[in-house]
């Protein structure tokens, strides 16, 4: 992974503890596309599993999320997709 995957990953793991976690760098899949770079870590897909979205909607669980990575939104990433889950959920 690279440094801004890094920083996500350590960044959601201190904030919930996940019980699986990917971050997944899917830059090269918008190769042209808006904000695309080169150098990659623009595009992400965040799988995560957490005891903390248990009982939360869909977008109760987006918006946590969004709020631990709002640097990096803000910052290097421009897009974000996210498969937010709590334990038992397939």
């Amino acid at each position: 992974m690279g440094q801004v995957a890094d920083t996500m990953t350590e960044k959601l793991k201190a904030a919930f503890a996940p019980d699986s976690l990917n971050v997944i760098d899917e830059t090269n899949q918008h190769h042209g596309h808006a904000a695309w770079k080169e150098s990659g870590e623009t595009h992400f897909k965040v799988e995560i599993t957490a005891a903390s979205f248990a009982g939360k909607s869909r977008v109760e669980r987006q918006r946590m999320v969004y709020q631990v990575l709002a640097a990096d939104l803000a910052g290097p990433v421009h897009a974000l997709a996210l498969v937010v889950r709590a334990p038992g959920e397939a």
